[in-house]
């Protein structure tokens, strides 16, 4: 049985175009394109099935049968109308330029029955996760809902998110938020049961007292880092791990994701060889 939940309400086809260097304003031959589905909780789902851990992956996506046929997770979708939206990236395999479209339209009809949908699923698992923007037709107020219904089932919950969604779901009390330098300011007044882990990037992950960071710049594309980073963390959640030992996994694990080509895969032998030489400092 799954144990962890992953909810992409946003989900997207993830488009990458491989370039032999980008340079904006001139035209690129791409050398390769990797496409599959995504979206930041698929992409935790996906690195969790790459460490051996089994998530189920759900949250609101027409068609999604066919997307998933080659996905390590195991999709739980609940049905839309609207058509998922697509996220490109072009990566010169030291840096990645990103475009997001906005997603489909969810009606009232649609969230409630994936409300009920969710709460179905509650009863199987420990810890969920809930990642990424949230469609338009949602409330901002949407994340901070499925926080209420993971307390209340006794459920930990992660949320990585940003704007309006992550403000009021800070205030909801998640059991752990993971916002990135820009984000930090939405997080406001956390409450004291809710871990803050900032994310500096390239610089590392600071929570409870302690900062970790890898002991070298990785090279590659960033867009997946955050993801394999939440991944670990709901890893941690799940198995009681010490905060000292979950940062150095996460910041391990988030730069092994980088030397990845795709987000929602991390480079494991990278991850097991940076391990034992993360950074750990007391902040």
């Amino acid at each position: 049985m799954a144990l962890i939940l992953t909810v992409t309400l946003n989900p997207a086809i993830d488009i990458t175009y491989h370039v032999g260097e980008l340079k904006p304003g001139e035209v690129h031959r791409v050398s390769r394109v990797d496409e599959r589905l995504g979206g930041k909780g698929v992409n935790v789902a996906s690195v969790l099935a790459q460490i051996g851990v089994p998530a189920v992956a759900t949250g609101l996506l027409r068609d999604g049968a066919a997307m998933f046929a080659a996905h390590p997770a195991r999709p739980d979708f609940f049905p839309v109308a609207g058509a998922t939206r697509r996220t490109v990236v072009v990566t010169d395999g030291r840096d990645a330029t990103g475009f997001w479209e906005p997603g489909p339209v969810i009606t009232p009809q649609e969230w409630d029955g994936f409300k009920a949908h969710f709460s179905l699923l509650l009863k199987k698992s420990k810890v969920v996760v809930l990642s990424g923007s949230l469609p338009l037709g949602l409330p901002d107020s949407a994340y901070a809902s499925l926080i209420e219904l993971c307390r209340d089932a006794g459920v930990a919950s992660i949320l990585d998110t940003s704007g309006a969604g992550l403000r009021l779901g800070v205030a909801a009390g998640p059991d752990i938020v993971k916002p990135n330098a820009e984000e930090f300011a939405d997080v406001g007044a956390a409450s004291s049961d809710t871990v803050v882990v900032a994310s500096s990037g390239a610089d590392g992950l600071a929570a409870l007292g302690w900062r970790a960071r890898p002991p070298r710049p990785i090279e590659g594309n960033p867009t997946g880092a955050g993801d394999a980073c939440v991944a670990s963390l709901a890893r941690g959640l799940l198995h009681g791990t010490e905060w000292r030992d979950l940062l150095r996994d996460a910041v391990a694990l988030s730069a092994a994701a980088v030397a990845s080509p795709v987000a929602g895969l991390a480079d494991l032998d990278l991850y097991q060889k940076l391990l034992p030489h993360i950074v750990i400092e007391e902040s």
